[in-house]
């Protein structure tokens, strides 16, 4: 676990409502990590409709560097989104960070069934946090308008 006094005194903040983000700052982030840059106003929607967000603010620059999200139905089940770090930030422990708060917020709630998405490339990073591929043979799928079933 990385202690919130450790990052505090390294110049991180942790924020969990999405009041204070500056969107083009998270886009920067975003596109920093290879995703792409979204449009603010569906940033901002899609804000609206998150069950839990978990944000890190450098103090020295007031820019998010770390960011992760959750959608779900508020009872049973979650999926986690949006899990970025500021490439400059990365490798200490602000991914961890976030996800562990993040995890404990959906907890809190009664949430259970938490899901993510990963790149194949960070699925080590999500195993040391308690996730597991495909549990009990269950496999997720995904409805795709770009690999149409032939």
């Amino acid at each position: 676990s990385v202690s919130a006094d450790s990052l505090s005194s390294r110049g991180f903040e942790f924020h969990r409502s999405a009041e204070d983000l500056n969107l083009e700052h998270l886009n920067s982030v975003f596109s920093a990590v290879g995703f792409p840059r979204r449009d603010p106003e569906k940033i901002r929607l899609a804000l609206d409709h998150t069950d839990a967000v978990v944000w890190v603010e450098y103090e020295k620059t007031k820019r998010p560097v770390a960011f992760a999200r959750a959608t779900g139905d508020g009872v049973f089940n979650a999926i986690i989104w949006d899990v970025v770090v500021d490439p400059s930030f990365q490798g200490i422990g602000l991914g961890k960070a976030v996800i562990e708060r993040l995890v404990a917020a959906l907890l809190e709630m009664g949430i259970q069934n938490i899901a993510l998405y990963s790149e194949p490339r960070v699925l080590g990073f999500y195993r040391r946090l308690g996730f597991v591929a495909d549990p009990d043979g269950i496999r997720g799928m995904v409805y795709s308008t770009k690999h149409k079933h032939k």
